[in-house]
């Protein structure tokens, strides 16, 4: 199942070369991976799979890249501004135009002529910067009119220091310049990635994903996948860094994650302990401290990813809402990591609470500055031009940084994904399992409230948690379970999306039950 048993841990544990002295008389649920043979075995997937994009020749853009230099020194002569272009840089998606105005010219100037520049150049998305970065100059970013893709087999390499020093950094993408930008999740700690619908959002986590599977085994990451949309995340079922089958069903996903906060707990328990700080600390001083003992095992990293918050939010906010936030604020020292997507980036999903928790940002094309103000407090994406266009605000950072995304494709996807299978088959942790993914045999009696629950379904001629939960002032766990044992006794129709539950039984039936149940 991926975790120990519970075990006893043994009075006055100490550790050579350490002040370590721990006295511990209880039992725990140690939730330790296990080192099984074969994965000491376990080889990560061939670099080959990864594809390189085809290099652009220079002929196809320099022409564009003139023309434009030539159109904005066009545009400061008419409109006398005393401006030059200093310097270009291309970038995959756009390329950035350094303007330098002349000793006492105010900047607001240069920006009153926004949309004259965007006729002029023939774009709706030009985006400035004031200043560039670094520099005492502004910068012009124009989308280019032939892109270059940048795939994952282009920024992925073996030979990467910054990447291979650390478990958890993945390359995002590359910038303006074309340099590579990584992102530390341990760092982060948690990422929370918005955008429109084809803006690149799906393709992102998948770039994460996938540069985590190059180069960890199921012992040092596992993840908690939960797709409401059932297509994004479907090709990772079945490998074995996974805790549980990927979760599809948004009503239940609530338990998935009050496991999740259990198993934080459980990690505070044991580092508490043992007298250690944090996950890192804990495995340093298994891995150097006790390798003679065979009782505890180094404690792997555990990324829950949800690809969609707002199908979670409809059904469960509060509950939802309150985990997430807990485990944002307290799970980082334990190895426990968020990474958290929507498409729909409004004031009701993205609460101010879970922004305040989550303060790494990647946002993609939105259709307003609303949206966009709502990511990233302040405007930007709406200026994205899509396909994996991104601005990443790190929480090291005041200013975002535009990237182009990298792009994997499903083909690369399902080989790595088979390559890993091959080798290993998923052992889920039975805990979850029972919890969460296998429906429990319950009879009619199981809640004491299921007739009460009955006569409400049945005044009010449709079913839900929500319902219940307003007129029975239940949970939603409990409500939800209430509505599972009404459907299974066929008291009411099943789960159609976001059509209401009809309900079969009227009140006179509902009598008769009851009859029924006093003789």
């Amino acid at each position: 199942d991926g975790f120990l048993p519970e075990r006893e841990i043994k009075e006055s544990v100490k550790t050579k070369g350490s002040n370590l002295d721990i006295n511990v008389i209880k039992q725990l649920s140690i939730p330790l991976s296990e080192e099984k043979e074969f994965d000491q075995n376990y080889k990560l997937p061939p670099l080959s799979i990864l594809k390189k994009s085809d290099i652009l020749s220079p002929k196809l853009y320099k022409q564009s890249v003139s023309e434009n230099v030539n159109t904005l020194n066009q545009l400061f002569y008419y409109f006398n501004l005393p401006a030059r272009i200093t310097s270009v840089t291309r970038g995959p998606s756009v390329t950035l135009y350094e303007v330098a105005l002349s000793q006492g010219v105010k900047v607001s100037k240069l920006l009153s002529l926004e949309d004259d520049f965007c006729v002029a150049l023939g774009s709706p998305d030009l985006r400035f910067l004031t200043p560039i970065p670094g520099k005492s100059a502004i910068g012009i970013e124009v989308p280019n009119k032939v892109r270059s893709l940048v795939t994952l087999g282009d920024i992925y390499s073996p030979d990467d220091k910054i990447l291979m020093n650390d478990l958890l950094t993945v390359p995002l993408g590359k910038n303006f310049s074309g340099e590579v930008v990584h992102m530390s999740i341990n760092n982060m700690p948690h990422i929370l990635i918005a955008g429109a619908t084809n803006s690149g959002k799906s393709v992102c986590l998948n770039s994460i994903i996938v540069s985590l599977l190059m180069k960890v085994k199921p012992s040092q990451v596992k993840f908690i996948m939960i797709d409401p949309k059932m297509v994004e995340l479907s090709l990772y079922n079945g490998i074995p860094h996974l805790l549980a089958p990927v979760i599809v069903d948004p009503r239940k996903s609530a338990s998935v994650i009050s496991w999740v906060l259990d198993e934080m707990k459980n990690r505070f328990q044991l580092l508490l302990d043992y007298n250690c700080k944090t996950l890192v600390e804990y495995n340093f001083m298994v891995q150097s401290d006790i390798k003679e003992s065979s009782e505890l095992k180094p404690i792997p990293y555990i990324l829950v990813i949800i690809d969609e918050l707002a199908d979670l939010m409809m059904i469960a906010a509060a509950e939802v809402e309150d985990s997430i936030c807990r485990i944002a604020q307290m799970a980082r020292a334990v190895g426990i990591h968020l990474i958290i997507s929507t498409q729909k980036p409004i004031v009701k999903i993205l609460t101010g609470l879970i922004k305040t928790n989550i303060p790494a940002r990647i946002a993609f094309k939105v259709t307003d500055f609303t949206d966009s103000r709502v990511i990233l407090e302040h405007g930007g994406a709406e200026k994205l031009i899509g396909k994996g266009d991104m601005l990443y605000l790190s929480p090291h950072y005041n200013r975002p940084e535009r990237l182009q995304g990298a792009f994997v494709t499903t083909k690369e996807i399902s080989l790595i994904t088979n390559y890993i299978k091959n080798q290993m088959k998923a052992d889920y942790n039975p805990e979850i399992k029972d919890r969460v993914i296998k429906k429990e045999e319950r009879v009619l009696d199981d809640d004491e409230l299921l007739y009460d629950a009955l006569i409400v379904v049945i005044d009010f001629g449709h079913a839900s948690a929500s319902l219940l939960q307003r007129k029975l002032r239940l949970g939603y766990s409990r409500a939800a379970r209430i509505i599972d044992q009404l459907e299974e006794k066929g008291f009411i129709s099943g789960y159609d999306g976001s059509k209401p539950r009809e309900v079969l039984i009227t009140k006179e039936e509902l009598g008769e039950i009851l009859k029924g149940k006093a003789h």
